[in-house]
């Protein structure tokens, strides 16, 4: 520390911890200031989640030491992490949809009358003078189940720093939000760095980091790899210190689509989307990018059944289907990645081989008996193909980073030998170094003859892994762009609704 900047608000010196065949966090020091905004990054499985936890009280570290304001804590409950002055807002939301907003912020510490009885008069204007801080547009007395994400998560951060935090950690907070939702996000923590807080934010997507923070410190492996400040480094050399390995540039193989494996004419679902239109070639990928609530999921989950079309026509092959079932989608040589991996894809609870098992349970036991070696040599050949990170295959799902179980939910269904294949935000809430490897597995498998459907959200992606791009916006398909005519500006533009030239 030079001797111009601010003592330290926070600081963790030599916080180790290990569970049973992982050493999570190996002697980790790093510190943040007030009134700053810290970038936490590092890959998944780098000890991030870990530290968070550790800061908020969860838990206990095996040894090393926190100093808040300058005096040695020690946490042993969230609690007390609270008590101190800090507050964290994760990722999942902890509101409670049915209560409102004022009995969310006050939650367990609600104002009583005289006799005893919560006093909704006084929450209610204490929620709102804490509201009117942000310029919130909606009163205390609302129910948290009629607001948006982004105002929900405004909620959560009242809730926090009502408690008098002195340190608030947001936890990947952009992950389910719209551009313009984050962007107020970004304007409520400028506003807290101005009123002396220390923020931390964690996320993945350095664009942020880079936007927001002020200085950014990298974990990798369990390990502290250093802090540096925004303004004077890049996104690469951030990169460089995440993965500890050059992750280059993916390379294109520009491969002649074949023929049409899917074809989509006048798809409906009244209300939804409408008039949808396209085909996809083997050994391509379109992406179908769009804005939030533009329809691109309810398309592909209308395509494989999960939910029922109104209107229009699918064929697979020569063959016009009509699918009510998602497994009548895989018996056709199709398979579906919901971008939900933990609600619709996995089973958390359950090993990696059971997991194969879910998707393959007519290759394994052909005949009405399981073969556990079958199972075994199965789900080795693609956790071993992919990459997989885990000490067993009996390893269960939870205990598995987000990207390894991305790869696992992306083995699960390879192993089914789709033909199409459709990928729905295939690397939401995962690192830069496994995105890029998930990147190369999808350029790979069109090359292999597969044709892909894609859908993102992140831009710069879906002009990296495209060899077209399919643009939606309120549930219609306004243009499909050749990925060598494709541009953030022009992508955006048609999303956005400002160019109307139809480039199909």
């Amino acid at each position: 520390m030079s001797g111009s900047d601010p003592p330290s608000l926070l600081r963790v010196e030599s916080i180790s911890k290990a569970f049973p065949g992982v050493q999570a966090l190996d002697q980790v020091s790093l510190d943040v200031r007030p009134g700053e905004i810290l970038g936490l990054v590092g890959e998944n499985g780098a000890g991030k989640s870990t530290l968070i936890q550790i800061l908020t009280g969860a838990l206990v570290p095996d040894n090393g030491q926190i100093y808040l304001d300058g005096k040695s804590v020690r946490f042993t409950h969230p609690i007390q992490a609270e008590e101190a002055g800090i507050s964290a807002v994760y990722q999942e939301l902890s509101l409670v949809n049915n209560l409102s907003v004022a009995e969310n912020v006050f939650a367990g510490r609600q104002p009583s009358n005289a006799l005893g009885f919560m006093n909704v008069r006084e929450m209610n204007q204490q929620a709102k003078t804490w509201l009117d801080r942000f310029d919130a547009a909606f009163p205390p007395s609302i129910r948290v189940e009629y607001l948006s994400l982004g105002n929900q998560q405004l909620v959560e951060i009242t809730k926090a720093i009502s408690r008098n935090a002195k340190v608030l950690i947001l936890d990947e907070p952009t992950s389910s939000l719209s551009l313009q939702e984050a962007g107020q996000l970004f304007d409520i923590m400028r506003q807290l760095k101005e009123q002396g807080l220390a923020i931390i934010f964690v996320s993945h997507h350095l664009e942020e980091v880079f936007e927001i923070c002020d200085r950014v410190s990298v974990l990798r492996d369990g390990h502290y790899v250093g802090t540096v400040n925004t303004a004077e480094t890049s996104e690469q050399q951030i990169i460089g210190m995440m993965v500890g390995r050059d992750i280059g540039e993916l390379e294109r193989k520009e491969e002649q689509a074949g023929e049409v494996l899917l074809q989509v004419r006048n798809l409906t679902r009244k209300g939804v989307f409408e008039d949808v239109s396209f085909e996809l070639r083997r050994g391509e990928v379109l992406t179908f990018f769009g804005l939030v609530g533009a329809g691109r999921s309810e398309v592909a989950r209308a395509i494989v059944g999960m939910d029922v079309a109104t209107g229009g026509s699918i064929r697979i092959g020569d063959a016009e289907v009509r699918l009510t079932h998602p497994s009548q989608a895989m018996a056709l040589g199709m398979a579906y990645l919901s971008e939900d991996r933990k609600r619709e894809g996995l089973y958390l609870e359950k090993t990696i081989k059971e997991n194969f098992l879910v998707t393959n349970l007519r290759k394994v036991a052909p005949h009405g008996w399981l073969s556990w070696p079958a199972l075994t040599n199965l789900t080795q050949r693609y956790t071993d193909r992919l990459a997989v990170r885990t000490p067993s295959l009996d390893q269960r799902l939870r205990n598995l980073s987000g990207g390894n179980q991305q790869k696992v939910l992306l083995g699960m269904w390879l192993a089914t030998e789709p033909n199409v294949l459709i990928v729905d935000e295939p690397t939401r809430g995962i690192d830069v170094g496994t995105k890029q490897e998930l990147h190369r597995i999808l350029r790979e498998l069109a090359a292999q003859g597969k044709a892909i459907m894609a859908i993102s959200s992140d831009l710069p992606e879906t002009l990296i892994i495209s060899d077209r791009i399919a643009v939606m916006r309120r549930g219609r398909l306004v243009g499909v762009i050749p990925q060598a005519e494709a541009t953030e500006e022009g992508v955006m533009q048609y999303a956005a609704g400002v160019s109307q030239d139809d480039n199909q």
